[in-house]
């Protein structure tokens, strides 16, 4: 059943003449971080607005992203923690021995962080998008007030920018960058265009040209600098699909406006390249990553050579209008679509995997305001702070320690490809086909400072920036994890609460009573490796479990 509760504190842009509302902590985005700010300042004491300019909660979270990526889950505590058991309790995993769930439909997880948000008395403001010009006022280095698109305009001791974008950091004079670092910038040898990389890639000879010396669709022009160099590339986004394969539950594959089926010639080209070695049609799981979920489903993300990343197509992303950036948001649903279509229908394809891919479809019963597509692009890199502290390399490997520990991250560095390029052979230019950017590259856990929350003092001093925060390109592509994004939300709203008491710059408050609280409330700052969960006794007392089973498909 929805939690949608009409006693939720909502005030939807279109319900109120333009106002200016006060409040002691503003937070800017309801991604998942972004709830768990606002939900860690509100159990703070701290009358507390969340701001999202959507009508959803909890970004990937709940838009599509089911199998969470979480690495070690000995690091995960505090409120990140609290959430998985309420997503066990939901499907009642106490009937089974388990407290915890790491698996989810997007409908659960949305229910759930709106539940923490209204239990916590949270003022949640839908349709809330930050005016583009002059959308952020400034008194000197202190944030002093944020318009929106409505006219509304907020005030706040605090602001907490947790969007994906970073659009409230940079419309503050904050200092950032997107785009690969050189190697030699912060002396990280993972930094910058990639050499050959093992995966996600043509493990066969694709020619990048067609008979008539044509490139390819979905292919880069391009010169490749060399290794190392740094460039303003972006690692590709995509939708994290939610499929299903009961009948009842499931939507075909439709034809999307403006389809032409030669733009998906390399992959057609790659499928048949592949047959020859394999002695068979590839499997629909060496194309897409399949991985179950609950009650049917799967959450589906990209895998191999050619999949539903569209790459190149984020580059523009973090610094465009909002007009581009609704037209990028199109193009990879565009994209995205013609390759399902594609996959079920083109008689390039073989027989075998026309009928894997037409045992799915999309969920009759998630994203039913969008026609059953995921309401968030992946945006798995935008805009990233340059801070009073930037992690990098040395922070994942070596010195993995800190002083000011706020949360643990565990995930590998994990950047997906940027570009798709041709490859020159012995006979000329007109050689195969690679893809470049992917980065895998396992980490031991390590610990996350408060700093890397922080503007220069210089530029803000009432800002908290959890999700677009200040780490070189390597080292974001480890801590960008959603569980890692909640445990900084976390610490963003404790910290919050120092600042206002104390009357101190966020750089200046007492690290050492952040970290004690964030202990008292779960968080794990020192990995120890252990089968056992984290103690769950911090946690809201919740309702009674409903009676089993549980309904499906979903009721709503």
């Amino acid at each position: 059943m929805s939690l949608r509760i009409p006693a939720l504190l909502l005030m939807a842009a279109l319900a109120a003449p333009a106002a200016v509302r006060d409040f002691d902590v503003v937070v800017y985005g309801g991604t998942a971080g972004g709830v768990i700010a606002a939900v860690a300042a509100a159990r703070e004491g701290l009358k507390t607005a969340l701001l999202e300019p959507s009508g959803h909660l909890g970004g990937m979270v709940s838009g599509g992203l089911g199998w969470t990526d979480y690495g070690r889950k000995e690091v995960i505590g505090g409120y990140a923690l609290e959430f998985y058991y309420r997503v066990g309790r939901h499907y009642q995993m106490p009937l089974y021995g388990q407290d915890l769930a790491w698996v989810h439909e997007p409908h659960v997880a949305e229910d759930i962080f709106r539940s923490m948000a209204q239990e916590a008395g949270v003022a949640l403001f839908e349709h809330q998008r930050l005016r583009e010009i002059d959308g952020v006022r400034k008194e000197g280095a202190r944030v002093a007030g944020i318009a929106t698109d409505s006219g509304d305009q907020f005030t706040a001791k605090i602001f907490i920018d947790s969007s994906y974008e970073g659009d409230l950091m940079a419309q503050a004079g904050v200092t950032y960058t997107f785009g690969r670092e050189g190697a030699s910038q912060y002396n990280e040898s993972l930094a910058g265009v990639r050499d050959r990389t093992p995966y996600h890639q043509f493990l066969v000879d694709v020619p990048a040209r067609d008979d008539a010396g044509n490139l390819l669709p979905e292919i880069s022009s391009r010169q490749l600098p060399p290794p190392g160099t740094a460039d303003k590339a972006v690692q590709s986004y995509n939708y994290r699909m939610c499929f299903t394969d009961v009948a009842a539950n499931r939507v075909p594959f439709a034809k999307p406006a403006g389809y032409d089926p030669a733009r998906y010639q390399l992959l057609a080209r790659l499928i048949r390249a592949r047959m020859q070695p394999e002695g068979r049609a590839p499997e629909l799981s060496s194309l897409l990553k399949i991985d179950r979920i609950e009650n049917g489903k799967a959450d589906v993300n990209n895998n191999g050579a050619f999949s539903t990343d569209y790459l190149g197509g984020s580059w523009n992303y973090p610094d465009a209008s909002y007009a581009e950036r609704a037209r990028i948001w199109q193009a990879h649903k565009d994209y995205q679509a013609g390759l399902f279509y594609f996959l079920a229908n083109d008689p390039q394809v073989p027989e075998p995997l026309h009928q894997e891919m037409n045992r799915w479809g999309l969920c009759k019963d998630e994203f039913t305001d969008t026609d059953n597509w995921p309401t968030q692009l992946y945006i798995r890199e935008a805009r990233r702070m340059v801070g009073e502290y930037v992690m990098s390399q040395k922070d994942l490997q070596t010195e993995r320690a800190k002083p000011d520990p706020i949360g643990m991250g565990s995930y590998n560095s994990d950047s997906h490809n940027v570009e798709r390029i041709v490859v020159p052979d012995a006979s000329g230019p007109d050689g195969n086909v690679r893809n470049e950017g992917d980065m895998q590259v396992g980490v031991q856990p390590y610990q996350i400072p408060y700093r890397v929350m922080l503007p220069k003092q210089a530029e803000a001093v009432n800002l908290l920036v959890p999700v677009a925060f200040s780490a070189s390109h390597v080292a974001y592509s480890s801590i960008r994890m959603e569980p890692q994004y909640m445990i900084l939300g976390q610490a963003a709203g404790v910290a919050a609460r120092l600042a206002i008491e104390s009357g101190k710059p966020v750089q200046a408050i007492d690290v050492a009573a952040l970290i004690a609280t964030l202990r008292k409330q779960g968080a794990v700052l020192e990995y120890v490796p252990s089968p056992q969960a984290p103690a769950l006794q911090t946690f809201p007392k919740l309702a009674p479990q409903p009676s089993f089973p549980p309904a499906s498909p979903r009721d709503r």
